[in-house]
């Protein structure tokens, strides 16, 4: 499958540093690579995905996350999870290019099959702000605009194709409802559903992330050249691009009107803030103290190990960062886009970190 290298838009504070760890690292019996796909539901629950087929869902206990449910339904491995926190459904996506909804019903999550009509595998899904449909994107060049049909109880599709030319990799929703970003943008007075409102192909690489602003006046994305670009739709639709030293950005989260925070390949977090046209300013790294994540051994196994591994005692190929792997994932723990107080980061590492910050004016 192909990257998308193209944004269109169609209709359908400075931080302290002080973090805390969730599931201190998330905890797994089986020993393969974890690329979590996470999302929480008002902080009590979150949905987690470890890189196959299945969702778990653990509750916050205490300082513990505890498992109390496994969703099975998928053949494919997982590659997008999102939880609605006012209808308190799930939707997931995967490549064996199905989606389902799940509803819970007598403390049992029910899925009810959604009718896609792709011939590629899907790779990312959102809620609308409302609630009332998602968008699914995939690798067959169309974006899945899914909404529920009362009269036959079943979820059903309509699809965008115009312009779209390869693989979706993300997406997000205006706050409006109704303009939608798959790795590229759209505003417009007349909207059609599908009509596409604004294009921009000349990012230097293909799209990893995009997201809309709290007042959806402006929208940010991340490239595979290491760049972070705004476009302003107050401003003429002008576009301002940031050439980062850093390696690609995976994923980036706006924090409030004028602050994102990006992450990637560098295991760091990093803050931009954006207030007008040929004003992105990198404001910084956001990290912290690394904090130990392995517990106690004994001493017998701590010398299987060595000895497994083949090092020395006083090797240690750690990072300084907090992450230990890329940072696939950021999303919103307390707050809204406008005044966001704690936001998780998830790493290929497997691990899971909330950051507690504090905006300054």
């Amino acid at each position: 499958m192909g990257q998308v290298s193209s944004l269109f838009i169609f209709p359908s504070g400075s931080f302290s540093l002080n973090i805390f760890y969730c599931l201190y690292k998330y905890k797994m019996t089986t020993k393969i690579p974890v690329n979590i796909l996470l999302h929480f539901f008002y902080f009590l629950e979150i949905a987690i995905s470890p890189n196959n087929h299945e969702v778990h869902i653990y509750q916050k206990n205490g300082k513990e996350w505890v498992k109390i449910h496994e969703l099975r339904e998928h053949n494919g491995r997982i590659t997008g999870i999102d939880w609605a926190p006012v209808s308190n459904r799930i939707v997931t996506c995967a490549s064996d290019r199905n989606a389902y909804v799940w509803s819970l019903k007598d403390g049992v999550w029910k899925p009810t099959l959604v009718l896609l009509r792709i011939n590629r595998a899907a790779t990312c899904v959102k809620w609308s702000p409302q609630e009332n449909k998602f968008a699914l994107g995939s690798g067959a060049q169309i974006i899945s605009i899914c909404y529920f049909e009362k009269e036959n109880d079943w979820w059903l599709s309509k699809h965008i194709k115009k312009s779209i030319r390869s693989t979706v990799l993300s997406l997000d929703w205006h706050p409006n409802n109704i303009l939608l970003a798959p790795g590229a943008t759209a505003w417009g007075s007349k909207m059609p559903f599908g009509e596409m409102m604004f294009e921009h192909g000349d990012s230097g690489g293909w799209l990893h992330s995009v997201c809309f602003s709290p007042s959806g006046d402006s929208l940010a994305w991340t490239s595979h050249n290491s760049t972070v670009n705004v476009a302003d739709a107050n401003k003429g639709k002008s576009i301002t691009q940031f050439k980062t030293e850093f390696l690609p950005l995976l994923c980036l989260l706006y924090v409030s009107e004028t602050e994102i925070v990006a992450a990637g390949h560098d295991c760091n977090l990093f803050q931009f803030s954006y207030t007008a046209p040929d004003n992105l300013e990198f404001v910084g790294k956001i990290d912290g103290q690394k904090q130990n994540l392995k517990g106690n051994v004994s001493a017998m196994q701590h010398f299987r190990n060595l000895d497994k591994k083949a090092t020395k005692e006083n090797d240690n190929t750690d990072l300084e960062t907090v992450h230990q792997n890329s940072i696939s994932q950021l999303c919103i723990v307390e707050g809204d886009k406008s005044k966001v107080t704690k936001f998780s980061s998830i790493g290929m590492d497997g691990a899971m970190v909330i950051w507690d910050f504090k905006s300054f004016i």
